[in-house]
């Protein structure tokens, strides 16, 4: 998902992609890029240039998938305190079994 909501914003080169997502490997964008593509969601536009330089775009079928999965993000946003929260206090619970 984060792939789709920026490239929603515009078409962007893999590695301005890549420093957008934090804490994310080389190889995860590539795999999800490949299957995005696959699945007509993004498209990938080599510009044959050196240095080379490849672009990644939404497709419309690809917006429409943004669309769908806007409430999500809205329903994330509501309550991402409360998922913090939930999160702290599971690493909580498992720093007590570990020690």
């Amino acid at each position: 998902m984060p792939i789709l909501w920026h490239l929603a914003e515009g078409p962007l080169r893999f590695g301005e992609l890549r420093r957008r997502i934090a804490a994310i490997s080389e190889k995860m964008p590539i795999q999800n890029l490949k299957e995005l593509q696959a699945d007509a969601i993004v498209t990938r536009t080599d510009h044959k240039e050196v240095p080379p330089r490849v672009d990644y775009a939404m497709t419309p079928f690809g917006h429409s998938l943004c669309t769908a999965l806007a409430p999500l993000s809205a329903w994330g946003q509501k309550h991402v305190e409360r998922i913090a929260a939930c999160k702290r206090e599971g690493e909580a619970a498992r720093e007590k079994v570990e020690a």
